[in-house]
């Protein structure tokens, strides 16, 4: 098989879903010494600035309710359930269309494609899953900076 038409740079992001979003907001930023870079109040996230990366964190869905907005739902951190909601990985060039081309050609499960928010801002985003099931995100440059096919 033919290597990816794209090289990983770094992690931009992960997202982790939450019980107690200001503990943890306070655990990130004034123990790990994190910022606040933006609130998405109809969802429910709250991003802090990592570096040059983010950690994302959403409203984990209440023990007796369904999914709930997304990105959030599922359940936390315990035996029963994952706290990740996504791995994102920065990729380049970002060649949507040679993506999809390799993602098909290894048998992945593709997901939603969309413009999404990320340590570098607004740029071109590609959810697909691993045979896990975990959701992963191929992210582009911002949209200013994004190629052909983005």
């Amino acid at each position: 098989m033919n290597p990816p038409p794209f090289q990983l740079q770094w992690i931009d992001h992960v997202v982790l879903r939450v019980r107690d979003a200001a503990a943890m907001q306070a655990f990130y930023c004034d123990v790990l010494g994190c910022r606040v870079e933006r609130r998405v109040d109809a969802i429910g996230l709250l991003q802090l600035r990592a570096g040059a990366a983010l950690i994302d964190l959403v409203p984990a869905a209440p023990d007796d309710a369904g999914p709930a907005a997304p990105p959030a739902g599922g359940a936390g951190a315990d035996a029963a359930g994952r706290n990740l909601d996504h791995l994102c990985l920065r990729v380049a060039p970002f060649d949507r269309g040679a993506i999809l081309a390799h993602l098909q050609a290894h048998g992945v499960r593709v997901g939603s494609f969309g413009m999404r928010y990320g340590a570098e801002g607004e740029g071109p985003s590609q959810y697909l899953f691993d045979p896990e099931g975990n959701l992963v995100e191929l992210k582009g440059p911002p949209a200013a900076a994004a190629g052909p096919g983005a």
